[in-house]
């Protein structure tokens, strides 16, 4: 391998990086399935493992190099193709699989590539796991746990995913209701749910205009999907629709629009679902987990309900495992991440959608209605692109402009400053009570981090 001994293999959400670059080479792609078919064969005499993808040019290799590093190691794979990561976790239960595979990198370009495991169970490997895969690969001698001629694994794919993935959110939604008159807009971002989302809206009932959904390889989340919702907001403009919904690449995470084409994004969505599930007494512990990132206006909201608020560090891994250390069943993110755990082990951006509009239905409300009652703080955020990570607190300028920052706010907002953890940015999030205040005030911070370390 090309990178040095220093260099991580797993990042914070998976493997992830630009394609054909270190880590997400073929090589290490091949590696991977090799250390993880090593570890599989010690615990399951013929294991099975769900791979699913995106729409990326790039999956197809990643794709081939697993299966040849699974299946050399005497492991069967199932393949899905183009699926969301969600449904990949929903699959791997559904034919009890050992284990499933995701080759995505969710929101970012398509020049990137990433790949993501899960266990039996739907939930991603513990941080345990993926060291061991990595001083396997590192290592990269796998003869000692090579299978017999006989014992080499198959390959096939399964041609019922799709339709067993449909009916599983179908029934999420309740039984005797249909979508029936809504009409809804919405965008696929030419990514890995471009086949299934507009099935399950029309078998539902609904009218559906689709956009994104023509995926060539190369405009997965370009100028389409959760991160660019004008797309949706002109669609519900121009199609006099009652609610826009726009995914993101491996359809994990969803951005909703109202009939006045306003977004709503994960935090509200969130907290719809929270006071829904709190007044049909079906909140675990009155508590719902969310992330630092989350606006005040939501924090807020919950307060008022009497609803509990744990904050977790920001991904959705994070927030899962906080759900299960609360015994929470609810959680989510400000990005659109949102996990009912009674129906999915990781954010699905078509259950949450699903859940969204059967509150609409049974209380016959507009979303506007629904969203009424969370009062969002301003909020500016701003991707600082970078050259390396450095510690924040190695870096002088930086620190003492936060500090100053938060000493204009004092008790009447929040900073918070970030790496990304898949991608080379650093995150500015500034909130308060006046929105021309908090941009300038996000823009100072922004500019001592990109005078040290721009890119």
């Amino acid at each position: 391998m090309s990178a040095t001994t220093k260099d991580r293999v797993f990042g914070t959400d998976g493997v992830r990086g630009r394609a054909n670059h270190w880590p997400m080479t073929v090589e290490v792609a091949m590696a991977l399935g090799r250390a993880a078919g090593k570890i599989f064969r010690r615990d399951h005499s013929r294991p099975r493992v769900v791979i699913g993808k995106d729409t990326r040019l790039s999956c197809y290799m990643f794709e081939n190099g697993l299966i040849s590093g699974l299946c050399s190691m005497g492991v069967d794979t199932l393949m899905v193709g183009p699926f969301p990561t969600p449904g990949v976790g929903f699959i791997t239960r559904a034919y009890r699989a050992d284990a499933g595979v995701v080759i995505s990198a969710s929101h970012n370009p398509y020049h990137d590539n990433g790949i993501k495991f899960f266990n039996s169970e739907g939930y991603k490997f513990p941080d345990e796991w993926e060291r061991e895969v990595e001083a396997l690969v590192r290592k990269g001698d796998f003869s000692d746990a090579l299978p017999s001629d006989a014992e080499i694994g198959r390959n096939r794919k399964l041609d019922d995913a799709n339709g067993r993935y449909i009916e599983f959110l179908k029934a999420t939604f309740p039984k005797r209701r249909t979508l029936r008159p809504l009409k809804i807009v919405l965008d696929c971002a030419n990514g890995a749910g471009y086949k299934v989302a507009p099935l399950v809206f029309r078998e539902l009932d609904a009218e559906v205009f689709v956009y994104g959904d023509q995926p060539n390889g190369l405009n997965i989340n370009k100028d389409v999907g959760s991160l660019h919702p004008q797309t949706i907001q002109k669609g519900v403009i121009d199609h006099r629709a009652d609610v826009g919904i726009a995914l993101d690449g491996d359809g994990d995470r969803v951005v909703m629009v109202d009939e006045n084409a306003q977004i709503v994004e994960g935090d509200t969505l969130l907290a719809i679902a929270a006071r829904d599930m709190m007044q049909r007494g079906e909140l675990a512990n009155k508590t719902v987990v969310t992330t630092q990132m989350s606006n005040l206006g939501f924090i807020k909201a919950m307060e008022q309900l009497g609803i509990t608020v744990v904050q977790s560090a920001v991904g959705d891994r994070n927030v899962i495992q906080e759900m299960l250390n609360h015994n929470s069943n609810l959680g989510g993110e400000q990005s659109g991440h949102l996990i009912f755990l009674e129906h999915n082990t990781t954010g699905d951006g078509l259950v949450s959608a699903l859940q969204v509009l059967r509150i609409m239905i049974e209380t016959d409300s507009r979303l506007s209605d629904l969203t009424a009652f969370v009062q969002r703080f301003p909020q500016i955020c701003i991707n600082v692109p970078v050259s390396s990570k450095p510690p924040l607190e190695d870096l002088e300028e930086v620190t003492k402009e936060i500090e100053k920052v938060k000493g204009i706010l004092k008790d009447d907002g929040r900073v918070f400053v970030r790496y990304s953890g898949t991608e080379p940015l650093c995150r500015v999030m500034v909130e308060g009570q006046n929105q021309k205040n908090v941009t300038e005030l996000a823009e100072r911070i922004a500019e001592k981090i990109r005078e040290a370390i721009g890119r």
